[in-house]
């Protein structure tokens, strides 16, 4: 008698959730307790256990489908059922399995698992696959990229061969350490995408659907219509032509299937349907990436929860050009890193914390936290979106070891190299605009911190200096802080400090 598994008991704020991953497939044999199934909701991943041991012999929810609470997402069947479905599946997994190994030069496989990540991370997004089934990969060669809310982590092959099976598409959610394929040492490339096609389109038990003239294994018949592909324009490398779940995914990775037309129903349907002419406004949907949505996430929180108010100065930065006019290439040759703007900045930034430590604090709750460090996080553009790498220790930091460490961030984010630990933490934030020409901004608090520093672009406007007009170069200044935390007084003479510092930048350098 089969044993039903079951979605979890939702709690009250929890309508529904959705299926984020299978971890065994129908025909496979399981334990006790053993996890067979994570399902997503809103606010957390639940993950199913195996009721008893058996063989998974039914798998009623696909991937990404909606399940309510108590669901019936599959069933379990005896181990050993002769003859039954379980057993044929399992056959029929086996056969696939041995037909994967054999191209293979040794055949020794391993699981290969995303990153493990850290307790603030719940999960990554598989942002690209850089080998397919077959492809021939070298050792420490990156197979797959994973995207997580702060930095995007690379998962590289264990050995010398070749992928067997993709478990986690592009797109998927994964969570730590989570199977993402399997990968078999060896002759790497000898696999080929043909020969691993049995075993990848060894379906759920769904029967194969002939559209036009062409015949669509379940698995891809699935993946036509999630992408909304001409099935014509795809080719099928399958037994007599059949189109395979790898034929599609290739289909979609180079753009050779057209999307199929939509027939009209109603008004809205045929203006979507509509070909594009001369004179339409085209656009384009694309999914918000991870990194994106924490972004905005964020931004809104700052704005919801801090009392956030903005303070505005100006700088006469004649000085600090002057200063590096005269030693900039002197300092190149000593300490092999051109001498830029934020490295006065930060020492600046590190000083006035000092000097106003609740400009420094953070709030938790109730709580004050006071910092006796400076911990500066530099905010730096990449294509993805805005990062925020920390700067530890800029109190003790000389003025070169700044400049290598945000040189060092800004090409290691735009590869998108950072660490996870390296851009967590932070007392203090300087975001500058003024490197695509700001003049003036609002910057936003990054929470927990109290206050951030914007610059902005240097521009040369007339000034009054002692009873004359002379031209000189400006910059405006902009401090967002928490009002809960800070008061007003201490956040202009907090801005203050940083401009008296500036235009007198030997006071950085005696400290006084």
């Amino acid at each position: 008698m089969a044993t039903e598994i079951k979605a979890p008991t939702f709690p009250e704020s929890v309508a529904e959730g959705s299926v984020a991953a299978w971890h065994k497939k129908a025909g496979d044999s399981v334990e006790r307790d053993e996890l067979i199934v994570e399902i997503e909701t809103d606010k957390v991943v639940l993950e199913v256990l195996a009721p008893e041991a058996g063989t998974l012999s039914e798998v009623l929810a696909e991937e990404g489908d909606t399940v309510e609470s108590e669901q019936v997402l599959g069933r379990i069947g005896a181990g050993k059922a002769s003859g039954g479905k379980a057993e044929k599946a399992d056959a029929k997994a086996e056969k696939g399995a041995a037909k994967a190994d054999k191209p293979a030069a040794s055949g020794k496989q391993h699981e290969v698992k995303a990153p493990t990540f850290p307790e603030s991370i719940q999960e990554g997004t598989v942002a690209s696959w850089n080998k397919q089934v077959g492809e021939a990969v070298k050792r420490d060669e990156v197979l797959a990229e994973i995207e997580t809310d702060k930095v995007v982590l690379e998962v590289v092959a264990p050995a010398d061969g070749a992928l067997v099976e993709i478990k986690a598409e592009e797109g998927s959610q994964v969570e730590s350490e989570a199977v993402l394929a399997i990968f078999a040492e060896g002759a790497g490339g000898a696999a080929t995408a043909a020969d691993e096609a049995p075993a990848a389109s060894a379906d759920d038990g769904a029967s194969d659907e002939k559209v036009g003239d062409k015949i669509l294994a379940p698995a891809a018949r699935k993946l036509v219509a999630e992408h909304d592909l001409d099935v014509n324009a795809i080719e099928g490398t399958g037994k007599g032509g059949r189109i395979l779940k790898e034929d599609v995914q290739k289909a979609v990775k180079e753009g050779t299937a057209k999307k199929a037309a939509k027939p009209a129903s109603g008004g809205a349907a045929k203006a979507a349907a509509a070909p594009a002419v001369e004179g339409e406004r085209p656009e384009k949907r694309v999914p918000m990436s991870r990194l994106r949505q924490t972004i905005a996430k964020r931004l809104v929180q700052a704005q919801q929860t801090a009392a956030m108010l903005t303070t505005y100065n100006e700088v006469d930065m004649s000085e600090v050009m002057a200063l590096r006019a005269q030693y900039k290439d002197t300092f190149a040759k000593t300490h092999d890193v051109k001498l830029g703007f934020m490295g006065f900045f930060v020492k600046a930034a590190s000083e006035a914390l000092k000097r106003f430590p609740d400009v420094n604090a953070s709030i938790d709750g109730t709580d004050i936290v006071y910092h006796g460090y400076q911990d500066i996080g530099v905010a730096v553009s990449t294509d993805r979106g805005l990062v925020v790498p920390v700067l530890r220790d800029t109190d003790s930091m000389k003025i070169a070891d700044v400049e290598k460490g945000i040189g060092d961030f800004g090409k290691r984010a735009r590869d998108g190299k950072l660490g996870i630990d390296e851009m967590q933490g932070g007392t203090f934030t300087i975001t500058n605009g003024g490197t695509f020409g700001s003049l003036m901004s609002t910057p936003i608090l990054n929470p927990p911190q109290t206050a951030i520093l914007g610059m902005h672009k240097i521009q040369d406007r007339p000034m009054a200096v002692d009873g004359k007009v002379e031209i000189r170069p400006m910059m405006y200044l902009a401090l967002s802080y928490d009002h809960r935390m800070i008061d007003g007084k201490d956040a202009v003479r907090f801005l203050v400090t940083i401009k008296e510092l500036l235009e007198d930048p030997a006071r950085l350098l005696l400290d006084i």
